[in-house]
Order: C-alpha cells, then structure tokens, then sequence
C-alpha cells in the first residue's frame, strides 16, 4: 500500500506566542498600579478636605506621572528611559564605559584568562577532563556575575533553503522535542542558536591555490582566475552557526556535589546534558556535524565575533601550522576581546575599527513561516556581516502553569468588566482570549513553554555609516513581517546578545514565550 502525498503542501504557520508578562489590569503590572495610586494620595486627601485649589494644583503632577508609568515609549517606558538615561550619564562621567584589554595595555597576567568589556567582564573559562571519543577537552564558560555555566558548539547544517515542507516542519519538530527534553530535565535555562553570515575573506582558497597552482601554467588562465578569484570573495559569504546550553548555578550544584563537586563535577554534569543536547541536533534537527569548542577554538570565535576581519589571518596560520609545528596557531583567550571599545554611542556600538548595530525582533501576532527571517541573514552590500541569535528560554511545568492561571484570571476579568460597562468585544479581544485557551489546553497535554528572544545585529568597518546599514537591517526585519526594536542606550550589551557566543543573554523585561 502506497501513501501519496500533496505536491502543494502549504508551509506550516508557527504562532500561537504571548507577550512574556500580562499586565494585571488595563496591561499595567502591580508596581505600575501601586505607583499610580500612591500618586494619586495627595489629591484624594485634599478632595476630602475640601482644599480644592491644593487639589487642582496636584491634577497635573498626578497626570505627568502617570504618562511617566503608564505610557510606552519604543519598548519602555518614560521612567525607565529616564533611569536608563541618567545611567549612561553617570557612566561616561565616570568614565566606567570607556574601556581598554590588558593586552594593548601590555599589563596581560594570565593568557588563558578572558579580558572582555562590559556585561562579558565576569566571562570566566576552564579546560575540563576528555570528552567523547575523540576525547575533545570543551571550554566550560562561567560567567561570575550570573552565576551560569555554559558550553559552546559550533554546528554545521544544511539550512532549510533547499528543502521541501515536510522536510522543513521535520526539523521545526525536530527543535521542538529538544526544547520539550531541556525544559523536562529542569537543568537548562537558556538555548541560544546564533548564526553569522561574514563576508567570504577567500583564507581557505588562497591556502589550496599555494598548495596547487602549477608553476607552468599561462599568463592568461592565471589573469583571469585572479580575477575572477578577486570578484567571487568580495561577493561570497559564509555562515557560521553556534549552539550555547545555559546551566544556572542553583540547578547544578547539587548534582555537581554528587559529581565530585568542584569545577570537575560541574563539567561531568554538563556533558550529560551535552550528550543528550548533540543527540537531538544531530537527529531530528538535521545537523550534519557539532563540535564542542575548546579554549582556542571559543577564543577564536569570540575574537572573530568583535573583528570580523581577524579570521582571515586566524585560518591562514592554523593552515600553516598543519605543515609547520613551529607556528602558534591557537588563540590565547586574553586576546579574545578587542583592544578597546570607547564610550559606547546611543544608538551603535564601536570595537576597534568596527561599528554595529543591534535591534531586538518582536514575534508577529499573525505567527510566521519557518524561514521568514531570510532576509535578516543576507547582507546588503559587500564587506558587512549580519548576526542574529535566537534565546530559547524552557519554562518548568509549574511555573507555566501559574502564568497560564494568571493569563487566564486577568483575560476572564477583562472580557466581564467590558461585558458590565457596554463595550464592544473586539476581534483582537476574541483573539488574545483564544490563545489563553490555546496555552491552557496545550500545558494540560503536555507541551513545554518557552520564552523566546531574537537580536539581529549588523557589523561594518567604521569608514562606512553605520546609521544607514542600521536602517537597512531594520527595513528587512519589517520587510519580513517582523517589528525591530534598536536597543537605544544599551548597544554594547545587545552586541554581545547578537554576536558574542556565550551565555549573556537579552534582558527579562519584555519577550514572548
């Protein structure tokens, strides 16, 4: 017996995502209430008093700080951006913005030591006992100031250009069972995939022209492949694609005790749960390959990930030193980070002779096909690189099931109070019910929540304006179906969110799951 399949199979839509935090009542949260009405104090206790000038003198400060609380402002609001302002202020003052590594400083103590600026400053890395049976030696990533311990792999996939539907809503299942397994488990806390597309530097040719270009050949065929060689790197491109597991202190201790304890037991737990990490990507994800990166292949990726220029140099030595032992190939991990990063600017981030912008990407209510973001990937113009990281966040059982109750509660409430006053139920009223209910009924069948985060980032030398490929990374977000969000005032952190592979994640104030 034969099955026969539709040729026109239509693309599976994904959708179905809240925002990350209900607002209690109107879409304002406790603190946000508890703010307004302690504002309003004055004027009710005038009001009883019968000192109406007193309180119509209160009415416009009251008014003022509820646009201040209330009223949002690209993502935060009027007090937030206020706070956030002051913040920066004080920083550039003080001069905490303005750093330089240990290794243009010539004041380097430890080599396999990290020196990185801003939020990557707690970044600490230890090579651990074998893994595997190549008996690889993985970097284990602790971030001090988080309390994280992380691993990075570097993964190689086919990519989803080329497949067909089925094939496509494999994989995205595929992703799905990996999310479901870590949010079981209870030890994960984030998943991070990122992907790079650099510009092609031609590092890997250049080594197989010198390796087998025949001496005799004529003027002519070498002209012509120089030239072409010359026009195929300057359009070409590659991608690059990290996985980074997310492990909190308070999840692992226990069993790290149980391990051994130390450093040690920290790293054994965490190759159990690589194990069952590079199962599924290797399975039902599609991935053809994931290594596990040591100190110089993480340091590597990090220096890469600030100076994108830098791999040319990085591959052409590790190629000569496969003939030539004498050549120090490897990357010490003090001279991972750039050399120095100025005050960051509010609305782009500079590292060395480079310059970034980094947006965060809002999920479409009308929920989005898998490969929509293509375009965000693709770079406009020669020389830029586009870098977007995806934080899969898995939510415990229990905990979604008190956010689905109090989604619940508060749609209930909100659907009686307009049913009471006489207003109209609207379609998007209808619609936010339906995925309460949606969430409710796939929580009581089993399925895990997530919250999921999206930064894109796009990288240019610093000859080029900055300001116009930021707008253009914003055009194919919008142009995708997607809202982009420019992280004003906090670049240098969503740079390391976008481009760094390591376990600094986008801030929790905002998000859908």
């Amino acid at each position: 017996m034969t099955r026969q399949f539709d040729a026109h199979v239509s693309p599976v839509r994904y959708g179905g995502w809240s925002k990350d935090r209900q607002g209690w009542f109107l879409g304002l949260g406790g603190g946000s209430w508890i703010a307004i009405l302690l504002g309003g104090l004055p004027l009710l206790i005038a009001a009883g008093a019968r000192q109406w000038l007193a309180a119509l003198g209160w009415l416009p400060a009251w008014a003022v700080l509820i646009v201040l609380v209330a009223v949002p402002v690209r993502g935060r609001s009027a007090f937030r951006w206020a706070i956030d302002s002051l913040l920066r202020c004080m920083g550039v003052v003080m001069r905490w913005t303005d750093w330089q590594s240990k290794a243009a400083a010539g004041a380097v103590e430890r080599f396999d030591e990290a020196d990185l600026p801003g939020v990557l400053s707690g970044v600490r890395t230890h090579d651990e006992p074998p893994f595997g049976p190549l008996l690889a030696r993985p970097a284990i990533v602790a971030d001090n100031r988080e309390r994280t311990w992380a691993v990075v792999a570097r993964i190689t996939h086919p990519g989803i250009g080329l497949s067909e539907v089925l094939a496509r809503t494999r994989m995205g299942n595929g992703l799905s069972e990996l999310l479901d397994g870590a949010a079981t488990a209870e030890l994960v806390s984030v998943i991070a995939l990122q992907i790079r597309t650099v510009p092609d530097d031609g590092a890997e040719r250049s080594a197989w022209l010198q390796a087998n270009l025949r001496k005799d050949a004529p003027n002519l065929a070498l002209a012509v492949n120089a030239e072409l060689a010359q026009l195929m790197t300057q359009a070409g491109v590659r991608h690059e694609a990290f996985v980074t597991v997310v492990v909190p202190e308070g999840r692992i201790a226990k069993q790290a005790k149980e391990a051994g304890g130390g450093v040690d037991g920290r790293a054994r737990v965490l190759y159990g749960v690589m194990g069952g990490i590079e199962a599924r990507l290797m399975g039902p994800v599609g991935c053809t390959s994931v290594a596990w990166l040591d100190s110089p292949a993480l340091a590597a990726a990090i220096r890469t990930g600030f100076a994108p220029g830098d791999r040319a140099g990085l591959t052409a030595a590790d190629i000569v030193a496969q003939s030539d032992p004498h050549v120090a190939a490897t990357l010490p991990m003090a001279a991972a980070g750039p050399t120095s990063t100025p005050n960051p600017e509010r609305r782009y981030y500079a590292h060395d002779a480079w310059h970034s912008a980094t947006c965060t990407i809002l999920l479409p209510d009308k929920g989005a096909v898998m490969g929509a973001l293509a375009p965000v990937f693709t770079p406009t113009t020669a020389g830029q690189r586009r870098s977007v990281t995806v934080f899969f966040e898995p939510i415990s059982h229990d905990k979604a099931d008190r956010m689905v109750g109090a989604e619940s509660m508060s749609s209930d409430l909100a659907a009686e109070i307009r049913r009471k006053s006489g207003f109209k139920v609207r379609a998007s009223h209808r619609r936010d019910a339906a995925k309460v209910e949606g969430q409710d009924v796939r929580l009581a069948d089993g399925n895990a929540f997530v919250r999921v985060g999206i930064a894109a980032a796009v990288t240019v030398p610093d000859t080029l304006s900055i300001t116009d490929f930021g707008r253009r990374l914003e055009s194919d977000i919008t142009g995708s179906g997607f809202k982009p969000l420019r992280l004003d005032l906090a670049q240098d952190s969503g740079f390391a969110a976008a481009c760094i592979p390591l376990e600094i994640g986008l801030p929790k104030r905002r998000g859908s799951k």
